[in-house]
């Protein structure tokens, strides 16, 4: 190929190429033949050669041997090999690179040419590639410029500026006279620049900010012209005229006349008139009302005005734009909060929007919509979430139900309605709820103790019906065990009687029990629900024993505890069963803060002495039976009862007693174990960014036995993801970390994330430890480390 080849024969050549080793080919011999030509002294086409290697650098191929050749080119006199010395500087060179350091004097020398072509190539360099150095060397030069009388000057000089600014706050100072005058110009394109120029300096000093709010005359006089101007063939787009200028000061008066009382009445006026004159029937007039709307919204406006705002986002939702549909409901998401009664006016359309077939429009009509539920409309709001939850796509289900749960806790009008929408939740979704809705549900279900007959026929229907939803199936065993008696007498009057016998009961669990679909936790709610009917129902009683037994040698390890300990409660300790599983109390809420999105880990409750009454009078105590008197219930000793349904309704009781001996510890069915640890040390805050809070608490239950727990809370909007904690500690320390309660910090510290450390410190060395904290929020993935060199409660 020869080396003289026209640039169009080069792009028809590689555009011709069969195959891309035969594309490569021509690139590889025409990169050759431009190289040896740049070695040449007397090189007449080197303009020719250079945008030859620019169209190859286009497509993607190594072009940097032509850096110095585009210096050499910026400093010919000729201004065809300038242009194109300039274009192949703003491709091929950057800020990064030395070869951009050489270019700095042959620039400032074309800012001061006689021609404003030279400049202008000279300034579009500079605000492509200028790097910090550059920009301190040259501002002076900018300033110069932007005082100049050509407009065409004034333009560029402008938009040079502006990127002057942003490399270098601190020469901000310096073009804030310069930019104010700008403000009189009549040529729309340099009052563009000037107002974008103010914009920039406004956001990187606060101080320069209350400099220019004494601008806002100008600019509301420079707006109304805008409106109120007849057709201009120049700059008419659409019928609007100059929607770029006027979006640009828009954004220009929200900034200045936020949290400004004086500012913000200045443009009152100004707003109403252009939101009511703008054609919203065009997608140009439609983004001047947007950009209307979030100055409205963002100033301290009128409240007629605020509402007119909201009515314009309104009309945005009718429109058949999805984009435009999505920017209004992001708009009335953010003001939801302060004018809620304003937006609940389009509460109809935007509930309608749940029906779009857009995922973004549909998951921005969710959040919406779950913003817009208050104690008037919950009724009807619920309705249609809960329709909308039956379609709902799989990415959405488990904010649906995380909202809905929310807002069921928040407005419920009565305990009935509030457990029948869990359980229509649980039984649509069940998959995708969060794992604290079980203890919240059961914390719910116990606290309404007039409505446990009807829960549990309610429940055990469903456990009939399906038993694929495992958090349902988790909550019907809980409650099957609990109320079984109720269950049994069929007395329910707000549903339908059918026939319930001891056996189809223990059917119902023990079909649970075998399932392939059951999981670990919920085949432990079925043994302990099976094991406490044995004390509700007076048949069946070897039935129950036969089942437990089975699982005596299950290979889950939990589970196979479970069926060892209540069968030594059938053997054993036959006589203390009845007290052991029977009801377990009404949980109270231990202070008012607690919510029931907290975590089960946490206390729930503490029962007082006098609800553990005796039942009769104590066995007489001997060497030989005091390791057999587990769980005496019956002693003089005062109890208080923790209960945990999130454990398949085992309960936990802890004798404040601490004199006993070891072999009358609670709960000890096998025997021989310590006594109970003191009490835990409050609890110390350890991390604490982003709205995420992590608190350790130590408890000591051994000479050199530790228990760390660490609590995760979420304080922030937004909820946090892949929440994770990692733990070192010196290596003569053992370290056990336990399985977290969960992933997930949803916002507003609804739900505690809790994590056991076991620490086992032989060598009694001083303990330290490091946790690394990793989570993402806002779709940025966040990592820490805390150093911890001191435990609370640890002398």
């Amino acid at each position: 190929m020869s080396p003289s080849i026209p640039l169009q024969e080069m792009i028809r050549a590689i555009r011709s190429a069969r195959t891309q080793c035969e594309e490569r080919g021509v690139i590889q011999r025409e990169c050759a033949a431009i190289r040896a030509q740049f070695r040449q002294s007397d090189n007449d086409g080197r303009s020719h050669n250079l945008a030859k290697l620019l169209y190859v650098h286009m497509l993607g191929y190594p072009a940097h041997f032509g850096q110095m050749e585009c210096v050499r080119m910026i400093a010919s006199p000729r201004y065809s090999e300038k242009r194109v010395g300039y274009l192949g500087a703003m491709m091929l060179l950057d800020e990064k690179q030395d070869a951009s350091l050489l270019i700095t004097n042959s620039i400032k020398n074309d800012l001061s040419h006689s021609s404003q072509y030279v400049q202008s190539l000279a300034l579009c360099t500079l605000a492509c590639i200028g790097s910090s150095e550059m920009c301190k060397d040259l501002a002076p030069e900018i300033d110069r410029l932007l005082r100049a009388s050509n407009s065409y000057i004034k333009k560029k000089a402008a938009l040079c500026a502006i990127h002057i600014v942003r490399k270098v706050p601190d020469l901000g100072e310096l073009f804030i006279p310069t930019a104010r005058s700008l403000l009189s110009e009549k040529h729309h394109g340099v009052l563009h620049g000037a107002v974008v120029l103010i914009t920039v300096l406004c956001e990187c000093n606060p101080e320069t900010l209350e400099r220019f709010r004494k601008a806002v005359p100008d600019l509301v006089r420079i707006m109304k012209s805008l409106v109120t101007s007849g057709y201009s063939p120049e700059h008419d787009v659409a019928g609007i005229s100059d929607p770029f200028l006027q979006v640009r000061i828009l954004r220009l008066l929200r900034i200045l006349g936020r949290n400004n009382e004086a500012s913000s009445d200045t443009m009152n006026d100004l707003l109403a008139q252009v939101a009511t004159n703008t054609d919203s029937t065009k997608t140009v007039g439609n983004a001047v009302l947007y950009e209307t709307v979030l100055t409205v919204l963002d100033i301290k406006s009128e409240s007629g005005l605020r509402i007119l705002a909201v009515n314009i986002l309104g009309r945005f939702l009718l429109n058949n734009d999805r984009n435009i549909r999505y920017i209004a409901m992001t708009s009335l998401q953010k003001i939801v909060g302060t004018d809620h009664i304003a937006v609940q006016r389009h509460r109809g359309t935007i509930v309608d929007c749940l029906k779009d077939p857009d995922a973004s429009v549909k998951r921005r009509a969710l959040d919406l919509s779950l913003a817009l539920v208050s104690a008037s409309n919950i009724r009807s709001m619920m309705k249609e979430l809960l329709v909308f939850l039956s379609c709902c796509p799989p990415e959405l289900r488990a904010e649906a139900t995380s909202g809905i749960f929310h807002a069921a806790e928040r407005y419920a009008p009565s305990q009935r309605w509030h457990i029948d929408t869990i359980l229509h939740v649980l039984t649509t979704a069940g998959g995708d709820v969060r794992d604290e809705t079980v203890p919240n549900l059961i914390l719910l279900i116990t606290n309404a103790s007039e409505l446990h007959c009807y829960t549990v026929h309610k429940l055990y229907r469903a456990l009939l019906t399906d038993i694929s939803q495992q958090p349902l199936v988790q909550v019907a065993c809980w409650c099957v065990g609990e109320y079984g008696d109720l269950l049994l007498r069929g007395e329910c009057q707000e549903m339908e009687p059918i026939e319930v016998t001891a056996d189809s009961v223990l059917d119902a669990l023990e079909t649970v029990l075998q399932s392939h679909m059951s999981t670990p936790t919920t085949r432990g709610f079925a043994l302990t629900a099976t094991m406490k009917l044995s004390t509700r129902i007076n048949d069946n009683v070897d039935r129950i024993r036969s089942i437990v037994s089975i699982y005596g040698s299950c290979i889950d390890v939990e589970l196979q505890q479970r069926a060892v300990e209540y069968n030594a409660l059938f053997k054993k300790y036959d006589h203390m069963r009845a007290a052991v599983l029977e009801r377990m109390p009404v949980i109270e809420r231990n202070s008012p803060g607690h919510r029931n999105g907290d975590s089960m880990g946490d206390v729930i409750t503490e029962v007082e002495v006098d609800k553990v009454k005796r039942r009769e009078p104590p066995l007489p105590q001997s060497p030989a039976n005091q390791v057999c008197n587990l769980l005496d219930l019956l002693g003089d000793s005062e109890e208080s009862v923790q209960a945990g349904p999130a454990q398949g309704g085992t309960v936990t009781v802890q004798s404040t007693n601490t004199a006993k001996p070891a072999g009358e510890d609670l709960l000890d069915l096998l025997g021989g174990f310590e006594p109970t640890p003191l009490a835990p040390a409050p609890a110390v805050t350890v991390y604490e960014k982003n709205g995420v809070t992590l608190t350790l608490g130590c408890e000591k239950h051994s000479d050199s036995g530790v228990t760390v727990t660490l609590k995760g809370c979420n304080s922030s909007d937004s909820d946090v993801t892949s929440f994770a904690l990692q733990a070192a500690v010196p290596k003569s320390v053992h370290l056990h970390m336990k399985a977290p309660s969960g992933d997930t910090l949803p916002a507003g510290g609804l739900a505690h994330v809790t994590q056991l450390v076991l620490l086992d410190n032989p060598s009694k060395v001083n303990l330290k430890m490091r946790i690394r904290i990793s989570y993402s929020s806002g779709g940025s993935s966040i990592q820490d480390t805390v150093q911890i060199d001191s435990f609370p409660g640890l002398s």
